[in-house]
Parts: structure tokens; C-alpha cells; sequence
């Protein structure tokens, strides 16, 4: 069973986010797994845009990196009553349906466009005020943080 929580050490605080193990637990056991291996430890945010949501889980910071403990991309686990709703909601990244890895985002607005096309497997459960200051660093025109923004360690934590 993958663990009920993870906190993100990042270059701008803590963030605990709380894993949905019932709605989706094959992503759940890749993200817990992936922290429980040191994989996305020093694995920056590549990805920031503001009113819309943060991006990490790459360790080659491109945005095109990352793979999942399951040995490539694995499938989706879209539960129909998991919405993007607001900030702070833990989806994965994907180029497309069932390309889901390591890569994943954390919303900082209401998203629903992307109902049904990305896997909710979570939500911050402590750390919103440095999520909120993540969602204002100044990025390039390619939303990349200009200023190295990242996962310095990510911690399995059982009952936060």
C-alpha cells in the first residue's frame, strides 16, 4: 500500500501533500515510490505559470524526462468525481492519455479543462502559502523558474 503522505522539501519551504490511495493507487505507490527511492530529490520545478499551476518531477528538467517505477508510462486512474477545483489540487503530467511517469503539477486556480485528462491523485494538505509564493517566482518565456526552484528532498511520511 503506498503511503498516506509525502512532504516536498523545496527551495521555498515545505509542502505535505496528501496522497487519494482509494482513487487512484497505482499512481499513488509510483509517486510514493519514486520519493522513497530519492528520485525526485534535487529534481527541480521546471515549469511555472502563474493563476494556472506548478510542474516537477523530471530530474532532467526539460519537461520531457522522467519514467515511472512501472518501467515506462503507465495508465491513467481518472476517478469521475475528482475535479480540478482549485488551488492545491495533485495531478499528473502527461503528454496524452495513459502517459503518465514521474512528472506531475500542483494547481493554483480551478482547472477544469483538465477533467478527465489528467489523473488527480492528491492535494496539499499543508504548505499552500509556499505553493502560492512558488506560483509567482518570474519565469522565461518558456515558463521556466529563471531562478533554480526545486524538490531539495522528498519525505514519505506515513500520518502527517
Amino acid at each position: 500500500m503506498a503511503a498516506s503522505f509525502v512532504t516536498l522539501v523545496t527551495s521555498m519551504g515545505n509542502i505535505t501533500l496528501e496522497l487519494y490511495t482509494d482513487h487512484a493507487p497505482r499512481t499513488c505507490q509510483n509517486f510514493a515510490t519514486l520519493a522513497e527511492r530519492g528520485y525526485y530529490n534535487d529534481c527541480p520545478f521546471h515549469r511555472v505559470i502563474p493563476n494556472f499551476m506548478i510542474q516537477g518531477g523530471d530530474p532532467t528538467g526539460t519537461g520531457r524526462g522522467g519514467s515511472s517505477i512501472y518501467g515506462g508510462k503507465f495508465e491513467d486512474e481518472i476517478h469521475p468525481s475528482l475535479k480540478h477545483t482549485g488551488a492545491g489540487v495533485l495531478s499528473m503530467a502527461n503528454s496524452g492519455e495513459d502517459t503518465n511517469g514521474s512528472q506531475f503539477f500542483i494547481t493554483l486556480a480551478p482547472t477544469p479543462w483538465l477533467d478527465g485528462k489528467h489523473t488527480i491523485f492528491g492535494r496539499v494538505h499543508s504548505g499552500m502559502k509556499v505553493i502560492q509564493r512558488m506560483g509567482i517566482v518570474k519565469t522565461d518565456k518558456d515558463d521556466r523558474p529563471v531562478d533554480k526552484l526545486s524538490i531539495l528532498k522528498a519525505i514519505v511520511v506515513e500520518g502527517a
